[in-house]
């Protein structure tokens, strides 16, 4: 893989920044502009060694650039798409980092002058952090990032996008963005949505003498950890992604209400089936894929 010239990362938190350090690190990129609206995060970004230099202004840093990244919330593809619209170069590849697919395509189509160069595609990996001070080299490293072309896409564009990912360690999978949304509806954003639920549900329940969180341990952090994810991002995510999501809210409730029947009607049986059902497909899943989650 030849090194990227010029890479523009819109975007400059755990995930644009860590996707800059990463190819830093390993030679791959000679020059990185960071694109943002705070000044402080950039500032640090380029403290760290993350961006070369930095701007404000979108429009004029992707003169010239042959790859531009998107790491912003999904509800503002349309803004930046609209902005960088008018310098891109006829071989400049453009490609995001967001949780749903279908909505970036969408937007792509519309407002790039040939959405052939965008290459979808989405990193399952990140933390609870964010901003460019929490960004590191190694995030990708053993991780799972997902491209989904159509078939409108430009086939060299895919191959770049795929070199730039493994360059950092990441195991590259293609399919198409309908699979991919109704997959990450279940394993990513019904899960955010569920921590945050929870949260809240238990944050109520409060009286004059206790608080509940007083009595909270490991358990209750460990499954509410994704509820200090960053509230607007995760509100554009479901909101991008919203039929698939509804659908995983659906199935969540059927299994509570099926919890619930169970201990409305005293069936210990019931309440066994389900939990050990639940408990042997966690195993399975850790035994086949948890040496990538270390």
């Amino acid at each position: 893989m030849n090194p990227i010239q010029h890479m523009v990362v819109i975007g400059t938190g755990l995930i644009g920044g860590s996707l800059s350090l990463a190819l830093k690190k390993a030679g791959r990129v000679e020059r990185v502009t960071g694109v943002g609206r705070s000044r402080a995060n950039l500032e640090l970004a380029k403290e760290l060694n993350i961006v070369d230099d930095w701007t404000h202004d979108i429009t004029e840093a992707v003169r010239g650039a042959d790859l531009v990244v998107l790491a912003v919330p999904m509800t503002a593809y349309e803004s930046v798409f609209k902005a960088i619209a008018v310098n891109l170069s006829a071989t400049a590849i453009i490609t995001d980092a967001g949780s749903t697919k279908q909505s970036a395509m969408n937007a792509a189509r519309s407002l790039l002058p040939d959405s052939s160069q965008f290459v979808a595609g989405h990193p399952i990996a990140g933390t609870e952090q964010s901003g460019a001070g929490a960004a590191f080299s190694e995030l990708f490293e053993e991780r799972l990032c997902i491209l989904t072309p159509d078939e409108d896409t430009n086939p060299e564009a895919v191959e770049r996008v795929q070199e730039i990912w493994q360059a950092v360690g990441s195991r590259v999978m293609r399919m198409a963005p309908v699979e991919h949304d109704d997959f990450l509806a279940a394993v990513s954003h019904l899960p955010h949505l569920a921590a945050f639920a929870l949260v809240n549900a238990v944050r109520k329940q409060g009286n004059e003498e206790h608080e509940p969180f007083e009595f909270a341990a490991g358990g209750f952090r460990d499954f509410t950890r994704i509820a200090s994810s960053s509230p607007q991002m995760w509100r554009d995510i479901a909101l991008c992604n919203r039929d698939a999501v509804v659908r995983q809210l659906d199935a969540l409730q059927d299994e509570l209400s099926g919890l619930k029947d169970a201990l409305q009607s005293d069936d210990g049986e019931q309440l066994l089936e389900h939990f050990t059902s639940a408990k042997q497909a966690r195993d399975e899943w850790l035994e086949t894929y948890g040496k990538s989650l270390i």
